[in-house]
């Protein structure tokens, strides 16, 4: 399947007569416009690509279940709006990710590491929008307001993990698929909770979205799995945020380099 065949494929699974496709072959990406709500977003068709070789049918499936929950959430902003009962959460992006909306507001960005940035976003049920400075007035809050309540509510969040061991090493996955699983990485007291039943190094992953890989890694080889495992969650996640990994240590995150493993393995104070 081609960008073209792809363009097509899409807009028999979202017949709408509101909508108006622009197919731009030079950038390889579709402007999908809604004519009511004057309203729209740009698709980028190389990384659905990518997913359709991988999972065929299902891919198309969830990007188009993606679009549909953009533009009934926008429905509802130009219907009802915003209020501060609104339930707001963090979300995980990475540097590159864009820093103003489509129509050129500011999003409210908290620096993080200098792999990933935190974005905030209103809650909607079945999807979110990232908060930018032009709702600011209708939600009732402040940048600090907004940051400290994300901050609040990313801690009520279940923290339920499946388990594997690979090699002597064990890596543990938080997915819960409501679309804040990397935002875990927040909640500080989960984190301290975990790092007190590690043998090993503890290593913290967010290849994208819809997962928390923590690691438990007690030797060499589990640094090696680790990078795998990491790319490949990166690569197949519908929303990618970084494949390196991190280091973590009395509360601190620092980028590890899987070269800098046995480095990492010297370090005074670290477990053994």
């Amino acid at each position: 399947m081609n960008s073209a065949q792809l363009v097509d494929v899409l807009k028999e699974h979202l017949p709408s007569e509101h909508f108006q496709w622009r197919f731009d072959r030079k950038t390889d990406k579709v402007r999908l416009e809604h004519s009511v709500l004057k309203k729209g977003m740009d698709i980028s068709l190389p990384e659905i690509l990518v997913k359709y070789e991988q999972k065929k049918d299902a891919a198309i499936k969830e990007i188009v279940y993606t679009i549909n929950e953009t533009f009934k959430a926008m429905e509802k902003e130009q219907s009802v709006g915003f209020s501060a009962d609104t339930v707001i959460y963090p979300v995980i992006r990475s540097t590159s990710f864009p820093k103003e909306s489509s129509a050129g507001h500011r999003f409210v960005v908290k620096e993080h590491t200098a792999e990933t940035l935190i974005y905030y976003a209103l809650d909607l049920g079945t999807t979110y929008r990232l908060i930018d400075e032009s709702m600011l007035d209708s939600i009732g809050l402040s940048e600090l307001e907004i940051m400290e309540s994300a901050l609040f509510r990313v801690r009520a969040l279940p923290t339920a993990m499946k388990q594997d061991e690979v090699s002597g090493n064990i890596y543990y996955f938080v997915n819960n698929n409501d679309g804040y699983d990397a935002s875990r990485i927040l909640n500080s007291g989960f984190l301290k909770e975990m790092e007190a039943k590690i043998e090993g190094h503890m290593t913290l992953s967010v290849p994208h979205q819809d997962v928390l890989i923590i690691g438990d890694i007690r030797n060499d080889t589990g640094y090696d799995v680790l990078a795998q495992m990491a790319m490949h969650f990166f690569t197949t996640g519908a929303v990618p945020v970084t494949s390196l990994s991190f280091i973590y240590e009395d509360g601190k995150l620092e980028p590890i380099f899987i070269m800098a493993k046995n480095r990492l393995a010297r370090r005074d104070g670290k477990k053994k």
